[in-house]
This record gives C-alpha cells, sequence and structure tokens, in this order.
C-alpha cells in the first residue's frame, strides 16, 4: 500500500502533470488567443486582477467553465494568488476534457512583482459583496453592474406597482432612482404597497418609500418629487432619464406619460391591475418597429370602463406580480439583455395563474406615433382625456 501524500507531495504531483507558465509566457499565450482566468475568489480581485483575465472564482470554476469557454481546444492559464490553488483548478479542467491548461506559477503575486498589466476593478468591496450573486452571471459582470449604477431610472407613482420595481431596481443597483407621488401613505394601502409601513401612516409616499430603499440600499441616490404629474412639468421631471417605469393608475397621467416618452426617446415600461389581473409591456420610442400606449388606447375609455383599484379593488400581491415584472423589463432595457417586450402585451390572471401574450404592432395611424399624428401640447392631452372621461 502506498504512503498517503502530505500537501507538499501532492503539490509536487502535480506539477509533473500541470503545465506551469511563467506570468510573461501567461501574458503572451493571452495575446495570441488564448483565455487567462483569475481563480481567486471575488473579494480578492478587488486589489486589481491580470488585465483582460476571465474571474471566475475556484469554488464555481467547474459549475461555470463550459458558459464561459466551450473550446476545449483553446489554450487556458489559470492564476491565483501564489500559483497553489491553480494547480488543483488546472487538474480539474484536465478531468473535464480541457486539453491545454496550464498554472502561472507564482500567481498574481509575482505577475505583479514583474510588473505585468494590471486592471483595477470598477466596483469597490462593498458592492462586490452586495452584488456577489449577480456579478457572476456571465451576461453581466462588473462591467454590467457598473452600467447599473450610471443607469437613471424615473418611477411614477410610489404606490402598488412602484413599490416592488422600486425596491428590486434599488436592490439590483441601479444608481438613481426618481420618484414622482404626490399622495400620502394610508392603511388601506399597506396591503399591497409594500414600500411602506404602518408606522409611516399619514407620511407622503416619496419620503416613506425613501426610508425603506435607503434601508435596503445606502448606495442608489434617492430623488423625490412629491408633485403629481401634470402637463407643466412632465418633461422637467422626466428629462435625462434611462428608462421610464410607469405606475400610473389614471388615464391622464398615461397620456402625459406617453406624449413626453416620445418627444424624450425614453423607454416606457407599462404595467397595469385591476381586480385579479394585470397587464404589461413595453413602449421603445428609440425603435421603429415599438408601437406606444395610444397604438393600444387610442383615446380613453370611459371611466365607468375602467375604474381604479379604490373603485374596483385589487388582490393585494397582484402589484406584486406586475411590479416585478416591470422591474425585470427596466434590467433588461438597461444592460440590453434578453428580449424586451416591446411589441407583446403580457396578460396575467392571478386565479387561473396564467400568462397570456398578445402581439402589439405599431399602427401607422395612432394619435401618438402615427406617421401623421401631431404634438400640439401637453394642455391639449389633459382637455382631451378630460373630454373622454
Amino acid at each position: 500500500m502506498s504512503e498517503p501524500l502530505n500537501r507538499d507531495s501532492w503539490l509536487g504531483a502535480l506539477r509533473e502533470r500541470i503545465p506551469e507558465v511563467t506570468p510573461a509566457q501567461a501574458l503572451a499565450a493571452q495575446a495570441q488567443g488564448g483565455l487567462l482566468i483569475d481563480v481567486r475568489e471575488d473579494a480578492e480581485r478587488t486589489s486589481g486582477t491580470p488585465a483582460n483575465a476571465l474571474g471566475l472564482s475556484r469554488g464555481f470554476l467547474e459549475l461555470r467553465i463550459e458558459q464561459a469557454e466551450t473550446d476545449r481546444d483553446r489554450p487556458i492559464a489559470l492564476l491565483c494568488g501564489s500559483g497553489q490553488r491553480s494547480l488543483l483548478a488546472a487538474e480539474s479542467l484536465v478531468r473535464m476534457g480541457y486539453r491545454q491548461v496550464s498554472s502561472v506559477a507564482g500567481g498574481f503575486g509575482r505577475w505583479k512583482t514583474e510588473g505585468l498589466p494590471i486592471s483595477q476593478p470598477t466596483l469597490d468591496v462593498d458592492a462586490i459583496q452586495r452584488y456577489a450573486r449577480q456579478l457572476r452571471l456571465a451576461q453581466i459582470g462588473e462591467a454590467g453592474q457598473a452600467t447599473l449604477g450610471s443607469a437613471k431610472v424615473v418611477l411614477l407613482g410610489a404606490g402598488g406597482l412602484g413599490s416592488p420595481a422600486a425596491l428590486y431596481l434599488a436592490a439590483a443597483g441601479v444608481g438613481q432612482l426618481t420618484l414622482i407621488d404626490d399622495d400620502v401613505v394610508e392603511r388601506s394601502n399597506l396591503h399591497r404597497q409594500i414600500i411602506h409601513a404602518d408606522a409611516r401612516v399619514g407620511m407622503a409616499k416619496t419620503e416613506s418609500a425613501r426610508i425603506a430603499l435607503q434601508a435596503l440600499n445606502p448606495r442608489v441616490r434617492i430623488v423625490i418629487h412629491n408633485e403629481r404629474l401634470q402637463a407643466d412639468n412632465v418633461e422637467r421631471l422626466l428629462a435625462g432619464h434611462d428608462v421610464l417605469v410607469d405606475g400610473a393608475d389614471n388615464f391622464p397621467a398615461r397620456y402625459l406619460l406617453t406624449a413626453a416618452s416620445l418627444r424624450l426617446k425614453l423607454p416606457m415600461v407599462y404595467g397595469a391591475v385591476e381586480r385579479f389581473s394585470g397587464q404589461v409591456s413595453v413602449f421603445d420610442p428609440r425603435r421603429e418597429d415599438s408601437p406606444c400606449y395610444r397604438c393600444l388606447f387610442p383615446e380613453p375609455p370611459p371611466a365607468a370602463d375602467a375604474p381604479n383599484c379604490s373603485e374596483a379593488g385589487v388582490l393585494g400581491v397582484l402589484p406584486g406580480v406586475v411590479g416585478l415584472l416591470q422591474a425585470t423589463e427596466a434590467l433588461k432595457l438597461l444592460l440590453g439583455l434578453g428580449e424586451s417586450l416591446v411589441g407583446r402585451l403580457l396578460n396575467f390572471d392571478a386565479l387561473d395563474m396564467r400568462f397570456r401574450e398578445i402581439r402589439l404592432t405599431r399602427d401607422p395611424d395612432c394619435p401618438g406615433c402615427g406617421t401623421a399624428s401631431v404634438f400640439s401640447g401637453y394642455e391639449d392631452i389633459v382637455r382631451f382625456c378630460a373630454a373622454a372621461g
């Protein structure tokens, strides 16, 4: 029976099977198309990482390497702090069928000593810890998180839809959230407007929401406007943002939002709820194929046909579902990920627990975005909605 290996003999045995390269050799291989992977933990990489290296922590290497690199013949060099963990990691990749794997001798310590190029992380330690699970998504990473950190989202309404949307956008690390609402917290709000609390009944919703959001993520800048959206302030309140989340509960506000969205080229994430059902869509005026809200509702329906939640009632969890979907669409727009709901209206029936999708096309005769449409001012839109109601 052979003697059990101790740590040094085990590493020695690995070095006989796994090629070791100098940092300079790894850099040269990278320049010729090889892949350099830094297998240190996220917190370790806050002091810097080899330029253009892929950060993939040792504990997740086997789980995520096939997403990062499918070509098992591509040269791969692994680097850690001193050159030991990278040996273990390289052995794992060899077992998985990767055929040109090496370990960087001396690790990042030697890389720095030799003065080779280093990239400083765009995120600090708090951000790396806070967004760790999101950073591990190859489609986001540090670059995507930095994009979120510089983004500005405006939400009309800090109520049923705005509550879950704002909470998740703040948690995801959106840099600035602007909240517009002129209402105060009432006890009847609390069963669905989860951003508020019983102790804050009577407080302005914008301030109540600010308290909750700052407690969740103090890194996010919260801008509040305790005023009602009107013809004379709509562009001032919306300008300068990247995405608009519509949590309005009345048609005049939605028509004002639509007009401003079109004029400012500001994508609008629409959501609405009533009783046990809700709907979500995205209207993106930056795209020529995108319909607008008025392609769906050319003119406001009579008030009797479109009661709000205070009149018709709503299941408390329903705005949570729809607001969460709105937050998802907002994040996708900011990050340029996936397929947005542009051209699709997603309907949700909570009683049957079914989603149903309806195709929406741009209406060439739409009074909002059609070829012959004419913008005659926000005041005219308010008067038009009042007459229709």
